[in-house]
């Protein structure tokens, strides 16, 4: 069963092939909207992560006075 799965799985070739099939499925057209609307997505999370350690560090500087 172990030879099924390639190895390295990170070779150019493999990630070429991969996007290949991407632009298959999804068309050259929407892979740039999704790629974009992720991007904002990963920013808003960060954003939002970065305001609850704000918050966390607020609360515990309040609790020690």
């Amino acid at each position: 069963m172990g030879y099924l799965v390639p190895m390295n799985l990170a070779q150019p070739s493999h990630l070429l092939l991969v996007l290949l099939v991407f632009i298959v499925l999804f068309g050259a057209k929407r892979l740039p909207d999704s790629a974009r609307s992720l991007g904002q997505s990963l920013r808003i999370f960060k954003s939002e992560m970065k305001n609850d350690g704000d918050e966390k560090k607020n609360d515990d500087d309040s609790s020690t006075k």
